[in-house]
């Protein structure tokens, strides 16, 4: 997949940050605490207003039991 304007890429980690939370059932507040992050944090993430740094996508991808693929996919 090639993406051209950073922006996108924000939404698209945003939207399956979001999908695989749902499915994971877990809140925000679930990741924010394991992250050690504050929930409105997780909120820019899902919305696509904030950029994880490479840790912090391994540590949400680890938090949640899913591979870091699903998140950029």
């Amino acid at each position: 997949m090639l993406i051209t304007k950073s922006k996108n890429i924000s939404k698209i980690f945003g939207k399956n940050l979001k999908k695989l939370r749902v499915e994971k059932q877990m809140s925000q507040g679930d990741i924010a605490r394991a992250l050690g992050v504050h929930r409105s944090y997780i909120s820019g993430l899902e919305r696509g207003v904030r950029n994880p740094t490479l840790i912090n996508i391994e540590r949400i991808a680890r938090a949640m039991g899913a591979e870091i693929r699903k998140l950029l996919e």
